[in-house]
């Protein structure tokens, strides 16, 4: 017997109702921890953390984030991008108005205005659903990335256009700096673990919870859940704000953390949009792990192509580019056609089998 499920005695609600109830799961989970917070950093070195590791930590916060809208409450949003430039516009303003303020406070205070911004962006979601209110929030995508565009208070007045990230440390009792140029690349690294740690374990409980299910119901038919006691209005701009908080902590890290100097037009335009969506489609609508399979993903598959078609095979850069957008386009197309779920839906099949080793059906 590889992988059991069943067989788990629990003698209380507590233990039956906690975050990972299966043993096997929790104590798989316990290890990843531990060797992401406890090993990695100090065998981690600048190209696995800028290449992979970070984005990998920062993409699945923003995954999660459209998770929670869009898969576990039904709201179709494509505009992930304009409010991953709401965080990193705030934490820009946080870092050059108040000097003496931590990278901790500085990202939290991002993903609350972004949560702000979300919830008057999401007020058409009580009137209009599906295709009209995809269309509304690629209108917030637009609207945003014009707007810090073209009001030069939100760039300070440069010349340029762009925002560079000033020197920040950890906390305010340290002197680890987590950006500007001497950010060490284990700092940054366990500065998006300790985002990743919190806020996944907040949205598993939370999408376990009260608030949750009020989510899943207004997903799957909202007019039954309204007739049962779901309050759309709380449930959507809930779902809204709780979403765009996230959004808007992964785009401050984006910006300060990971690229530290952003033109917003460049990092925050409607491509990133489609990339988390794609994320989430490939990963599994729905779904926290599935948030961070797609995330792991479609972070590492543009690596693995370079080094193996221009560094392997010889390829030309740009002919590899567009080579990932096929293979990306059909994942896609296969996924929505065959596995709607994606790679978590492949990962559960996994599991099941495992669990009816050696007679699998």
């Amino acid at each position: 017997m590889i992988y059991r499920e069943s067989g788990d005695f629990k003698t209380s609600y507590a233990e039956d109702n906690q975050t990972f109830p299966i043993m096997f799961d929790r104590y798989g989970y316990y290890i990843v921890l531990l060797i992401g917070a406890l090993v990695i950093p100090f065998v981690l070195n600048d190209y696995w953390a800028n290449s992979i590791l970070i984005p990998f930590l920062i993409y699945a916060i923003a995954a999660i984030g459209l998770n929670i809208l869009t898969g576990y409450c039904g709201q179709v949003s494509l505009g992930t991008g304009g409010f991953m430039a709401v965080g990193a516009y705030t934490s820009y303003k946080l870092m050059t108005a108040f000097p003496g303020l931590d990278m901790i406070s500085v990202t939290l205070l991002s993903g609350v205005m972004t949560a702000m911004v979300g919830v008057a962006f999401g007020l058409p979601s009580l009137r209009i659903k599906g295709f009209y209110l995809a269309v509304a929030t690629l209108a917030a995508q637009f609207f945003l990335v014009w707007l810090f565009n073209k009001v030069p208070w939100f760039y300070n007045y440069s010349a340029s256009g762009q925002i560079s990230a000033p020197e920040r440390n950890f906390f305010y009792f340290t002197d680890v700096a987590v950006t500007g140029p001497n950010a060490e690349s284990w700092a940054k690294y366990l500065f998006c673990f300790l985002f990743v740690f919190v806020l996944a374990w907040v949205a598993r409980n939370l999408t376990r919870g009260s608030v949750g299910r009020q989510w899943m119901a207004i997903r799957d038919m909202d007019i039954a859940a309204e007739i049962i006691g779901v309050n759309p209005l709380k449930a959507k701009l809930t779902a809204f704000a709780v979403s765009s908080f996230y959004v808007g902590v992964a785009g401050a890290l984006l910006f300060t953390v990971y690229l530290g100097a952003v033109e917003v037009g460049e990092a925050f335009g409607i491509n990133k949009s489609f990339l988390v969506l794609f994320m989430i489609i490939i990963g599994g609508l729905g779904s926290i792990f599935g948030s961070f399979a797609g995330a792991a993903f479609m972070v590492i598959l543009p690596v693995v192509l370079r080094n193996f078609l221009t560094g392997t095979m010889s390829w030309d850069s740009a002919l590899a580019t567009h080579f990932e957008f096929v293979i990306v386009g059909g994942l896609i197309m296969f996924f929505l056609i065959v596995e709607p779920h994606g790679l978590a839906r492949l990962w559960s099949l996994a599991k099941e089998k495992l669990r009816l080793w050696p007679f699998p059906h």
